[in-house]
């Protein structure tokens, strides 16, 4: 993923240090009930669609426009999927951040998949029940996007809560 501006900004000051941020991903569904996944440039590994909204963004704005700026399809959501903090992570340049994720249900609405940008090596559909291998991260909001139960948030205790 591209470092934002604002970020690169605060490294400036704060160095390699914890930074806790907003994030947001998307579990996009087309007319047939497929997944849309990309095969992340950093990681080799498929994730559903993911960023950080820029300062000012607002979350469901912030997930349309990083839908279309990774895959090129125009995403509606339709509803929230689940609040979460992260585990920090260390990228390989020795930042540390953590992230607030909200997360989206949205419909696909437009346009073609493929690769739109440098985060991606591949766009693709698929079945939920020929998805490949995906991390925790990714199928725990495909299973709570594709049920519907309302959405979920995360108690101190780390166990879910639903909410209404």
């Amino acid at each position: 993923m591209a470092t934002p501006d604002f970020i690169s900004e605060l490294r400036a000051s704060v160095g390699q240090r914890l930074l806790f941020l907003p994030g947001v991903s998307a579990v996009v569904l087309d007319d047939e009930g497929r997944v849309l996944l990309c095969r992340r440039a950093d990681t080799g590994r498929w994730s559903i669609v993911g960023g950080i909204p820029e300062p000012g963004e607002q979350p469901a704005e912030a997930v349309v426009r990083e839908v279309y700026e990774e895959t090129a399809v125009h995403a509606v959501p339709e509803r929230l999927v689940l609040v979460q903090t992260l585990a920090p992570v260390r990228y390989p340049n020795g930042d540390v951040c953590q992230f607030m994720d909200v997360s989206f249900r949205c419909r696909a609405v437009g346009g073609e998949p493929r690769v739109n940008d440098d985060e991606s090596l591949e766009v693709a559909w698929f079945a939920p029940d020929a998805l490949p291998p995906l991390e925790e991260f990714a199928l725990t909001r495909i299973e709570r996007a594709t049920s519907d139960e309302p959405t979920w948030f995360e108690t101190t205790a780390g166990s879910p809560s639903m909410g209404v």
